[in-house]
């Protein structure tokens, strides 16, 4: 799924978390939103593998919000959001298309790494790759409750996140395609300093 798809999922996680445990919302939501994007730092290295958790976070996520029901705070109740928010970016990641460059063809088993079995999670894609249209309609429908609950900031945000989203579904497919160009005219002393991890499959 899509950055900004995780992302909105974690701002409803933060809304709801505020909406159980009344503290302060914007940095809970802020922290939750943060969660939902974190994993995706990992396409500099192991993209699915190096920050996705899906066993590990949510034992992490439940132990938060056992602390967080507990003592209430914002501070608690933003670290919980966080990691379930967090987790939820793994979990949701093996229902979404296999890893590989072209996600819309199912040429890949690899969906997301669990690192308590030590194995690949198979892609189920309920959602067939990042940027399909049903990922769009997807944070689409998570962005029409966060849209009516925060206010004038927040929804400017979750607006912002809509147009990236439809951008990015627009063009999906012929970013590979640009991707493979660009490889072809780079210097190669410029290329051997991308990241192997974003740039090895379009080589």
């Amino acid at each position: 799924m899509m950055a900004t798809t995780h992302v909105l999922a974690g701002v409803l996680v933060g809304l709801a978390a505020v909406a159980v445990a009344p503290v302060e919302a914007a940095p809970v939501v802020i922290a939750a939103a943060l969660g939902g994007l974190t994993p995706d730092f990992d396409l500099l290295g192991a993209h699915r593998r190096t920050l996705h958790f899906p066993a590990y976070g949510t034992g992490a996520a439940a132990l938060a919000t056992g602390l967080a029901w507990a003592v209430p705070t914002t501070a608690t109740v933003a670290l919980a959001a966080f990691l379930v928010a967090f987790a939820l970016h793994a979990v949701s990641d093996a229902f979404g298309g296999g890893l590989s460059l072209r996600p819309w063809e199912p040429s890949s088993d690899r969906g997301v790494y669990e690192h308590l079995r030590g194995r690949w999670h198979r892609p189920r894609r309920v959602v067939r790759y990042d940027g399909a249209p049903e990922d769009a309609f997807l944070g689409l429908a998570l962005a029409l409750p966060a849209y009516a609950l925060l206010g004038p900031t927040g929804r400017l945000a979750v607006l912002g996140l809509l147009v990236v989203s439809v951008v990015y579904t627009v063009g999906r497919r012929t970013l590979v395609d640009g991707g493979e160009s660009l490889m072809r005219w780079l210097p190669p002393g410029i290329a051997r300093r991308l990241p192997e991890s974003l740039v090895g499959d379009l080589r």
